[in-house]
This record gives C-alpha cells, sequence and structure tokens, in this order.
C-alpha cells in the first residue's frame, strides 16, 4: 500500500484527513521528469479525466499491479493539473518517498482494514485513487483469487458510492510501454517474468527502458458507479456486480491496448500449424490425395511448403528498426508530410473494437514501407500486408517479411491447392483479429489514376470475415499521393513502350537514386471505413435480406463488387488536391506554346473553384492558414519549382514576366500528377466536350446528353465516375450544379417545340467549359490513335500487344505530322484501355489472345468510321 507523506499522523491511529499525495524527493522528481516527459498524451486523455473529474470522484484504475505505470501516472496527472492520486494499492514505494517520511510510514504498523480503509477514505473525502485491478499470476501461487485480483477494493468502491450522493467515476488508463503484441504460449521467459501484454515488475521495466521515449497513455471509457449500480444491482450480489465490472474494465482497458498494438500473435510455427489444420484446406488436401496416407502426407508437405514460402514474421523490433530508416529517406525525399489526423483517430476507435483491413491506394513500392511507418508513428496496429511474390527477393523479401509481408502470387486462380493455402491463412489471420493490408488495385497504377479492383484477394478477405460475426471487419479506403512519383522515370517509359522491369537486386541498387530525389508533398488520407452491413444495406436497401452469409452466389458477387467499387470511390474522394497536382492540371490544360505565370494562378484557381464545389480535400499547404480556402500562391511557385528542378517544365523570363513551358516529352510525367485529381473533372469535361465551348449554334439539350451518355461507356476504363445513381440523374445532376455556378445556360432552340440548347454562360462560362474540355483531349486523341492503328486489323487477328506497338508508332506519327496536339496521347495505358473499350463496343473481338476486328467492322472504311465516330462526338456541332 502507498501510504504517501501523512505529516503528523506517526501513531499507526486513523486521520480524519485524506492521506497525502505522493511526493517523491528531488532526485527522483528530476528522473521521472527525464523519462516521463516524453510520453505521448493528447487532449483526450486530458479532457476525458477532466470530464469525469467535473462529474464526480475520479478513480484510475489499471490492469495489473505495475510500480512504473504508478510514477508515470502520478508524474502526468500532476503535470497536467488533473486530480491528484491519494491512494494506490499494494504498492511497496516507501523507498522512493522524501528521506525521513518514507522510511517513518514503512515502520509504522498496519492500520485496521488496510488497503479497504485508505481507500473508502480517500473516495469518500472526493479525492482521487489508483487502483490496480489484478497481480500478475506467480509461477508459485496458490490461485486463490484475492491474491491476484482487487474484488475487495471494488466493494469498497460500492460501499462508497452507496453512501455518497456523489458518483464516482472509474477511469481506465493504459500504458503501452512496448509495441509488442505479445505471443501466445508457454515460453519460459513469460512464465517468469511475465507475457509482455501482461508483465511482472523485471520485464515492466525492461519495457519502459527500452520504449521510454515512445510510451503512450489511452484512457478508456469511464464507468459511472452510481449508474452501473442502479443499471446492474436489482437484486444481484456484490460478487458477481464485482465480476461484471471487472470484466466491462478489463475489457475497455484491453480495447485500448488493442487498439494501438493489435491482438496477441501466435509464434510463426504455431499460426502454420493451426493454417495446415484447417478443415476447409484438409478437406481439399484429402480430395487431391485420395485415400492413400501418402499420397495425403505428400499433399500436406507441398501445403507446409506453400505456407513456408507466403507467411510473414512480423517482428516489432523490426520495424522500430525501419522506422528511423524511413524517417529519415521521407525526410531527403519529401518536403512534408501530411496526414489526416481526424481519420486516424476514427480508425484508432474502430480497432477497439474490430479488425481493420486498410485498403490502400497503389502508386509506388514505397506505399508498403510509407504507410507501415505513418501506422506504427500514429501508434495504430500493425497489419499483415499481403505483397506480390515478385518482391520475394534478397534482401528486400527477408526485410519485408519482417515488416509484416506476407508474398503471394500474381495469379493462382488455376492452382486448387494454392488457393486453399491462401485462404486458409487469411481465414486464420482475420479469425485471430490481425489486421490486415493489401491493395485493391492488385499492381501499381502507371498512369496516376486508380486502377480498376480485383476481386479475387477481396472475396477471400470477405468470405473470412464472415467467419468471425461477432467482430465487426472494416475496410479502409486510404489514398496515398505523391506531388511527383517516386518511380516517374519507368512509368513514363514503359507508357512510351518500354518493358516493365522485373524487380531484383541491380533495380534495388538503381532505385537508391530516387531516395536523394524530390518528390515534394507525400499527403495520406484515410476515407470513410466501410462494413460487410454497410454495403448490404446499399445493395439490398429494398429487401429484407440482411445476411450476407446467406445469400445467394450471385447476390455475395454483387455485394463483393459493391464493396470494392465503394472502396475505389471513397479513395478518390478524399485524394488530397496538392500544388502539384493543380499545377500540372493547369500546365497541361491549355492550347498555347506556353503559360504566363499570371496565367498559371488564374488557371489554378479556376480548378480549384471546381474542386471546392465537389468536396474536395485540399493539402494544407496549399490553402490559408487562417481556414479560408484561397489558394498561396507561394505553394504554386513551390510546386512549378519543383517541376522545373525535374526537368519538366521550362520557365522563361521575360521582361518581368515569367512563362512556362512544358516540353513535349516532358508531358506524360506531368500527366501522372495531373491523373491524380482529374476523376474530379471527369463528368464535367464530358458534358464540357459535348458542348465545346466554340463559335457555332448551341447544342440541344436532347443532343448533349446522347453524346456524353456515349463517351461516358466509351471511357469508362479510362475515367471513375459516380456508380451511386444512374446516368440519367447523374446528367441531370451535373447540368444543374453547371447552371447553379453560373458556367451554362440553357437557351430555347425552338419554342414552339419547347426544345432548349445548353451553351456557356458568358466570358467566363467560356473559359471554364474550354478549360474542362481541355482536361480530356488526351484521352480522346489517344482513342483517336487507338482507332487508326485498327487498319493493322484488316489483315487478320494481331495480339494486343503487337497492335498497341503499331498503334504506338502510328501515334507518334500523328503527333509529328499535328493531326493531334497532346504529346501525352501516345500512350501505352491509353491505348490497352481504349482496346477494351473497343471490344465492349462491338468492334472488337478477342480471340484466342489477340484481338479481331468483328465482320461488321472488318473494312477499311467501316475501320474508318469509328475513329470519325470519336470525332464527331468529341468537335463542335456544325
Amino acid at each position: 500500500m502507498l501510504r504517501g507523506n501523512r505529516g503528523d499522523d506517526v501513531s499507526g491511529g486513523r486521520s480524519d484527513r485524506p492521506l497525502s499525495p505522493y511526493e517523491p524527493n528531488a532526485l527522483v522528481a528530476w528522473i521521472y521528469r527525464r523519462f516521463f516527459e516524453n510520453i505521448e498524451v493528447d487532449e483526450a486523455w486530458t479532457r476525458a479525466v477532466r470530464d469525469a473529474d467535473a462529474r464526480g470522484t475520479v478513480v484510475y484504475v489499471l490492469r495489473n499491479l505495475s510500480p512504473v505505470d504508478f510514477v508515470a501516472l502520478d508524474y502526468l496527472t500532476k503535470r497536467h493539473g488533473l486530480p491528484r492520486i491519494r491512494f494506490a494499492n499494494d504498492l511497496g514505494l516507501w523507498i522512493l518517498e522524501p528521506i525521513g517520511g518514507g522510511w517513518l510510514n514503512a515502520l509504522r504498523p498496519r492500520r485496521p482494514g488496510g488497503d479497504v480503509t485508505d481507500l473508502e477514505q480517500v473516495v469518500s473525502s472526493g479525492s482521487s485513487a489508483a487502483l490496480f485491478l489484478k497481480r500478475r499470476p506467480q509461477m508459485l501461487a496458490n490461485g486463490a483469487r484475492g491474491r491476484t485480483e482487487g474484488d475487495h477494493l471494488i466493494r469498497a468502491l460500492f460501499d462508497v458510492q452507496r453512501r455518497s450522493p456523489g458518483r464516482v467515476l472509474l477511469v481506465p488508463q493504459v500504458f503501452v510501454w512496448s509495441r509488442s503484441a505479445g505471443t501466445r504460449g508457454g515460453r519460459v521467459a513469460d512464465a517468469v517474468f511475465g507475457p509482455s501484454e501482461w508483465p511482472g515488475n523485471l520485464r515492466s521495466a525492461a519495457q519502459f527502458l527500452a520504449n521510454w521515449r515512445h510510451a503512450t497513455l489511452r484512457s478508456g471509457e469511464p464507468i459511472d458507479l452510481a449508474e452501473f449500480l442502479a443499471r446492474e444491482g436489482d437484486g444481484t450480489g456484490d460478487d458477481v456486480l464485482v465480476r461484471r465490472l471487472t470484466y466491462t474494465l478489463l475489457r475497455r482497458l484491453e480495447r485500448e491496448r488493442r487498439a494501438i498494438v493489435g491482438p496477441t500473435r501466435k509464434p510463426v510455427d504455431r499460426l502454420r500449424d493451426d493454417v495446415i489444420r484447417s478443415p476447409k484446406l484438409q478437406k481439399i488436401i484429402a480430395d487431391m490425395a485420395g485415400e492413400g496416407a501418402a499420397e495425403r502426407a505428400v499433399m500436406t508437405a507441398r501445403a507446409v511448403a506453400m505456407l513456408r514460402e507466403m507467411q510473414a514474421a512480423l517482428d516489432m523490433t523490426a520495424i522500430a528498426a525501419l522506422d528511423q530508416l524511413v524517417q529519415q529517406a521521407a525526410a531527403r525525399m519529401f518536403s512534408a508530410v501530411e496526414i489526416d489526423e481526424v481519420g486516424v483517430d476514427r480508425l484508432r476507435e474502430l480497432a477497439k473494437e474490430g479488425t481493420l483491413v486498410f485498403l490502400p491506394s497503389h502508386k509506388s513500392h514505397m506505399d508498403y514501407v510509407l504507410l507501415a511507418w505513418i501506422l506504427y508513428r500514429h501508434k495504430l496496429p500493425m497489419p499483415v500486408i499481403a505483397a506480390g511474390d515478385n518482391l520475394n527477393f534478397l534482401p528486400v523479401g527477408p526485410i519485408l517479411r519482417r515488416a509484416g509481408a506476407f508474398f503471394i502470387r500474381r495469379k493462382f486462380s488455376g492452382d486448387r491447392l494454392y488457393s486453399a493455402v491462401v485462404d486458409a491463412y487469411v481465414r486464420r489471420l482475420l479469425k485471430d483479429g490481425s489486421p490486415l493490408e493489401f491493395f485493391l488495385e492488385g499492381g501499381r497504377s502507371r498512369t496516376g489514376k486508380l486502377l480498376p479492383p480485383k476481386l479475387g484477394l477481396l472475396s477471400l478477405v470477405v468470405d473470412a470475415a464472415l467467419g468471425v460475426p461477432t467482430r465487426t471487419t472494416w475496410f479502409c479506403p486510404i489514398s496515398i499521393g505523391y506531388e511527383r512519383f517516386v518511380e516517374e522515370k519507368a512509368f513514363v517509359r514503359e507508357m512510351t513502350g518500354g518493358e516493365k522491369q522485373k524487380e531484383s537486386v541491380r533495380g534495388l541498387v538503381k532505385s537508391f537514386d530516387a531516395l536523394v530525389g524530390r518528390y515534394g508533398r507525400l499527403s495520406v488520407q484515410f476515407g470513410k471505413p466501410l462494413s460487410l452491413a454497410d454495403v448490404l444495406r446499399d445493395v439490398d436497401a429494398a429487401s429484407h435480406e440482411r445476411d450476407l452469409a446467406s445469400l445467394t452466389p450471385p447476390r455475395r458477387r454483387a455485394v463483393i463488387t459493391r464493396l470494392a467499387y465503394r472502396v475505389m470511390n471513397e479513395i478518390n474522394a478524399v485524394t488530397a488536391v496538392t500544388a502539384g497536382s493543380l499545377v500540372a492540371t493547369a500546365l497541361l490544360a491549355h492550347d498555347k506554346r506556353g503559360l504566363p505565370h499570371a496565367n498559371l494562378v488564374a488557371t489554378c484557381e479556376r480548378l480549384a473553384r471546381t474542386l471546392r464545389g465537389r468536396g474536395a480535400r485540399f493539402s494544407s499547404s496549399l490553402v490559408s492558414a487562417d481556414g479560408r480556402s484561397d489558394i498561396r500562391t507561394v505553394a504554386l511557385e513551390e510546386a512549378v519549382d519543383l517541376f522545373v528542378r525535374a526537368g519538366h517544365v521550362e520557365a522563361h523570363r521575360v521582361g518581368d514576366d515569367v512563362i512556362y513551358v512544358v516540353p513535349p516529352d516532358a508531358r506524360l510525367s506531368l500527366d501522372l500528377a495531373k491523373n491524380v485529381i482529374i476523376h474530379f473533372f471527369a463528368a464535367r469535361a464530358l458534358i464540357a466536350t459535348a458542348v465545346r465551348a466554340l463559335p457555332g449554334p448551341p447544342l440541344a439539350f436532347t443532343a448533349v446528353r446522347e453524346r456524353v451518355l456515349w463517351m461516358s461507356r466509351l471511357f469508362k476504363y479510362e475515367f471513375a465516375f459516380r456508380a451511386d445513381a444512374p446516368f440519367e440523374t447523374i446528367f441531370e445532376q451535373e447540368i444543374a450544379a453547371l447552371e447553379s455556378e453560373g458556367e451554362l445556360a440553357r437557351v430555347v432552340l425552338k419554342p414552339s417545340e419547347g426544345a432548349t440548347g445548353l451553351v456557356p454562360k458568358g466570358d467566363d462560362g467560356r473559359e471554364q467549359i474550354a478549360l474542362y474540355a481541355h482536361l480530356i483531349e488526351n484521352a480522346i486523341e489517344g482513342y483517336r490513335i487507338a482507332a487508326r492503328g485498327l487498319t493493322a486489323l484488316l489483315r487478320g487477328p494481331v495480339a494486343s500487344k503487337d497492335l498497341i506497338k503499331r498503334a504506338m508508332t502510328g501515334g507518334e506519327r500523328m503527333f509529328l505530322a499535328g493531326e493531334i496536339a497532346r504529346r501525352e496521347a501516345v500512350s501505352r495505358p491509353l491505348l490497352e484501355n481504349a482496346y477494351t473499350s473497343f471490344v465492349d463496343q462491338g468492334y472488337l473481338a478477342r480471340d484466342d489472345g489477340k484481338l479481331a476486328l468483328n465482320e461488321s467492322y472488318a473494312t477499311a472504311s467501316a475501320v474508318a468510321t469509328i475513329e470519325s465516330r470519336i470525332v464527331t462526338a468529341t468537335s463542335p456541332s456544325p
């Protein structure tokens, strides 16, 4: 028991005053300041304790007995002016008390009632106490409950609350000294020193000394003891109430701890055994091997070998080492790292009860390490990460494996055993509550736009989540945005026809050059997490079907598809608009040789006006610090300078003006940055293209609608469009928004028939509509190139890869001849998407891995109509 400094009370008799707060001597106080001032304490903790103090008497509740936890809590409550602790049970801290007083207190005879008497005295007087619920079980303990639990103290609090008109607030407190979640298993060290999540005094001190610079304190949801007794105490004995309250407190304490370190992890070999024993996997092994024991043993050995090659070995020591390396690399590569702190707090709350599945966008190999670094720095549980087996090479593979990566093949649909092993592994991870991370796009985007979602791994995760109905699985969209792409050179080479380089040690050495480059700002934004119940409500809004597990296979596929596209839409919605993306878009969205500085700023402001209307998030560096949404010119200038130093922009000073020129070969690099935010403008760009802010008669409203509908189908693989409403609804909403913002106006074409047309409204409307139309001109020209390249199919089917090569040669010719104006239109991803769209349009058919013209388009004149149709639909009316 901590008796504290009790002044003149030396007789051992009971004092009418509460015990005084613990006051360490000067040396000990200096040590406390040295170590405990680094503990991470956020406003949520201080606010929770202050709110509880305003409602009644605060009792700080900690899980297991720990002197380190007590002195840290005592120091922090004093430092932040919170209720000071005047009692703590079962602590022998006399040696740390002021010289003289501590020794005297240690020699005093124990008073009748001991801890119970002191606790009642302190709390009855309205002072605060620290209550440790349990002691760590000892190897030689006799198992008596009273030696390991504070039941008698909780009963004392019941008595105080029943006698007092005030309220007693139990506020759970969790110190996290180690990021290790602990390992399940009977290790000798754990038996002697206690497991990492339930440490004895020696291990607790060792964890503190090893991690004092990165310790964390969290506060759980308080329990109002009066409300608890009123709700639970009707005819219920105190023994039952003690168990209920203890369970509730321990659960809230564990929720806070779990939100930081995640669930207790199994040793790698034990987890592997659990996966192999999976009934579903065992059934498939039996089906494939037959009845023979030898055959089943061979098949099991194959499964074990696959699992060994695949399995992650998350090591928090390795994560801590990587944290320092990534911190240094990020400081060199990025001018700033902007994190959505509100999103982080939301994930932390969800992690307390559910399992998090992180679904980030994928534009760089850096995504793996950067997101892990950010999660680690923000004290979120570290996930196990699905990575392609192309990254499993020395020395990268072992490093990533210890950082939590598990390696799977890019395609394994034809291998039944491998599919079953992956499925069993993912199921086991979800069942154990381990956070997961994988890239829904499958591979890295080479264009800056999100790729269509791949549903294979998502289907496995959804099925695994259904097997854990007692815990919600949260699918968490994350946007990772770069002002300049780290693999920019490699992407441009691939887009212009170069082959993708296989990951290797040689490539790793070359990539070190990227670590000394400058890539502007890194922005990580968290979208609204989704549960399966959320998606089911969307899909079956008109029905009463709410159980995903009971859905038919087609309906289940619909739910999984809906989930995938909602995640992708959410990633797009929360993608931050940076100065780099805004400047790149402005530099590419004009048809002049160069763009004066004033025009660049004006164009960026026009784009920002639209983005604000779309509810887009802006980089904190881009908008004014006073909370207004004005664009900061200095941020635009910094972005231009970033591109100038990269060789993507030439800045020509002419008199007092600066004119920016983008060399043709650099346009693809800027296009990567532009495409990060192009989805915000896609629908308006199609409307603007149909209207065309050029001389000529107004285009009828119905004609605009038909053109936009046709283009939305043509470019469905190119741009991300809304999928939450029918085309007609979305089209009407976009037109209404353009009208309300003063960019479009309706005019009467035929009064007798009530026909109307659409025209830009005034000079500002013409400029804005022209700007929208310029944003997708490269896509239109790319599809023209693809259409022109179809002449190669007049002689017969051609492999898609060869057709794209021929089309790119033709596109280069069209650019040099002046038929197209945008150098970035000659892009392999554009052509790939175009030919996929042409298949949907009925122009092409896939035949044994090759592309062939459908019979209706198998003539030169018919092929010419395809390009003509694109030109007609995207050109001004005659």
